[in-house]
């Protein structure tokens, strides 16, 4: 019958019961192996799906990079029927790191006692001037570490360095970074700190959701941050804007199958959450991670780069960790800076443009010489396009 030739096909490892569409779609989320996320014949009949069911334009924003780079890699957005309008969210955490920021990362890893370390995604973000692979290319001491436990074990093996790790992401991010200063402050390490820039996504989806011109009706939740810190969190904001907020995963039929449950929230007129990455998600989350979190950091407000400032965005380590703080450590906290003036990131993480309406894009603004960071981290929009659609 149709729901199921709506699923797919594998062998069974979780029971998905969708709220809205149980006579349509899948009841069972039936999935073993990745190309069975990827399966042709199991797209076409989610597209054929959404064809059916859109009757008017509508506008919706996925809010990780991860699901911009799957659904333009793949040509989700060219598949679906002319009224469904993606735009991308601001959920690159690279992207959204301030500008400012990067110029304390610039400015610490230059000081000759510090060992800098960071994901390598940071080294190609652009700061004012320059960035932190240049910085490394002029003898600065920057180093790609796998996990911010790696830079606790560079700080216990070099005692007469300083061992600054760039605390970079959302929510996902969080425990780890976390789980170093705790770490660091059990080992009573004096030479580890962290330049934190955590941000976080319901303060995030709120500023787009009340700006004056937001276009933005309905999300697509990023399913990684929903596996750290459940789901629970949006459902004041579904309620109080009215819209339907889906919990999707990464692969495009995840990502098919959370725009089909919006689709059908938006036409029946209802708003709320729904679940549809239940294979990783539960609504509470990982309770013991946020534990951990909440021993560690404290919300603060954050600037995001191209956006401004977003009230109770982000996490700063709490008072009694305050010795952990590179940017207090090394006094690079009053850095000011200014973004380019041609970079319109900011419009396109808000939802207003896309990539390819920049004047800059492809020409002026390359991965080779970017004006922002959407162009150089592997979940922005603007490299998504750059790679896929130049």
């Amino acid at each position: 019958m149709l729901c199921w030739e709506l699923g797919v096909r594998g062998e069974e490892v979780g029971i998905f019961v969708p709220t809205s569409c149980f006579l349509l779609l899948t009841s069972y989320i039936t999935m073993r192996f990745i190309d069975e996320y990827r399966n042709e014949t199991d797209t076409q009949k989610f597209i054929q799906a959404i064809s059916q069911r859109v009757t008017r334009p509508w506008t919706i924003m996925e809010i990780c990079g991860g699901q911009t780079h799957t659904l333009i890699k793949f040509g989700i957005d060219r598949l679906l029927p002319p009224e469904i309008n993606l735009v991308h969210g601001p959920g690159c955490p690279v992207c959204v790191t301030p500008l400012e920021l990067i110029d304390q990362a610039i400015a610490i890893a230059r000081r000759p006692e510090v060992i800098f370390t960071s994901f390598g995604d940071m080294l190609r973000v652009p700061g004012s001037t320059t960035d932190l692979l240049s910085v490394k290319a002029a003898g600065g001491n920057v180093r790609i570490v796998y996990s911010p436990l790696d830079a606790v074990k560079l700080a216990q093996k070099q005692p007469d360095r300083q061992v600054v790790f760039f605390a970079v992401g959302f929510e996902t991010t969080a425990p780890p970074n976390a789980m170093a200063v705790w770490q660091a402050k059990q080992l009573g390490l004096t030479n580890f700190s962290i330049l934190c820039s955590h941000v976080l996504v319901p303060p995030a989806m709120e500023a787009i959701l009340s700006a004056e011109r937001s276009l933005v009706q309905g999300f697509l939740a990023a399913g990684h941050v929903c596996m750290v810190m459940g789901y629970h969190e949006y459902e004041p904001l579904a309620d109080r804007y009215r819209v339907p907020i889906v919990v999707t995963g990464f692969e495009p039929l995840d990502l098919l199958q959370g725009i089909y449950l919006t689709i059908v929230a938006l036409e029946e007129g209802r708003h709320g959450v729904e679940n549809q990455y239940s294979r990783s998600v539960q609504r509470e989350g990982n309770l013991p991670a946020q534990k951990l979190i909440a021993q560690v950091f404290t919300i603060c407000d954050r600037q995001w780069r191209g956006i401004g400032l977003i009230p109770r965005s982000g996490y700063a380590l709490k008072a009694d960790l305050a010795k952990f703080d590179a940017a207090s450590r090394f006094e690079v906290a009053n850095l000011t800076t200014q973004e380019s003036r041609l970079c319109i990131a900011g419009q396109i993480m808000q939802g207003f443009k896309k990539p390819h309406e920049c004047s800059a894009f492809g020409t002026l603004c390359t991965p080779e010489h970017p004006l922002g960071a959407p162009m150089v981290s592997s979940e922005g929009a603007c490299a998504a396009y750059y790679q896929y659609r130049s």
